[in-house]
């Protein structure tokens, strides 16, 4: 089932902004636009159930349908994460621990069922399920762990980042100088990069006596979903075959 997008560099760029903009277009709609954190969960959970229904009826990769249901985790897990820390009042410590229990139960029940967690040889409809089931949980997750890096341990936004920055920094280093396994570095790195997304997108849009660079949640969102249609457009075109050339004859002979 090659419906998953390649793990290149260019994933991992993709993947930093999409998560970011989930972070600020999840707090524009909750809070700029004061729909509150319940109901903005459950709009957001409705859009990603129809991006992933048209994402599992594919047959292979189209990376604008992709993209938009990495989106639709992002701002849903923006929104649940503030839901369960802020409105239920669990406090982002309590409410990471929950998501990381339940991350590991995903996974945990992915390999049970599928004897693998990789990510570039799913086989079946059910390990595509758990695999976008993983990415819903560890987008929630990271948005937790961003708000807990960036208001509760004293780093701020840019502190919280930097971290963040450095952590996958040591990841990329194990992952071109060590044996360990790719699949394990590819989850790890993949909870990381959003709560990476969830700080630098906090930084773009706290004012300027919070220590953000005070672009507001609607200027940041609309400079990030630009950025992001770029990419998404880039990786289309990359994707197809020469002009008028047959595919079969685009190989040397």
């Amino acid at each position: 089932m090659k419906k998953i997008a390649e793990i290149t560099l260019l994933f991992w760029i993709m993947k930093i902004c999409a998560t970011t903009l989930g972070e600020t277009a999840g707090d524009q709609l909750a809070q700029t636009m004061k729909v509150g954190y319940g109901t903005s969960s459950v709009i957001l959970l409705g859009f990603f159930v129809v991006v992933l229904a048209g994402q599992l009826a594919v047959s292979r990769y189209i990376p604008a349908l992709y993209w938009a249901t990495i989106l639709a985790t992002s701002t849903a897990g923006t929104t649940i994460s503030d839901y369960m820390d802020r409105t239920l009042e669990l406090g982002y410590a309590t409410g990471s621990l929950i998501l990381v229990t339940l991350l590991g139960l995903v996974l945990g029940l992915w390999w049970l069922r599928e004897k693998s967690l990789s990510v570039t040889d799913i086989k079946t409809r059910t390990g595509e399920v758990f695999y976008w089931a993983a990415i819903l949980v560890s987008n929630t997750l990271g948005t937790a762990l961003g708000d807990f890096l960036a208001d509760d341990s004293g780093l701020g936004f840019g502190g919280g980042a930097l971290l963040i920055g450095g952590a996958l920094a040591v990841l990329v280093l194990a992952y071109y100088f060590t044996g360990i396994s790719r699949v394990l570095l590819f989850w790890v790195a993949f909870v990381l990069t959003r709560p990476f997304g969830a700080t630098f997108g906090d930084l773009l849009t706290k004012p300027v006596a919070k220590n953000g660079l005070g672009f507001g949640t609607q200027g940041s969102s609309l400079i990030l979903f630009g950025l992001l249609v770029a990419l998404v457009l880039y990786e289309t075109f990359r994707k197809q075959p020469e002009a008028g050339v047959e595919p079969d004859r685009l190989a040397p002979r």
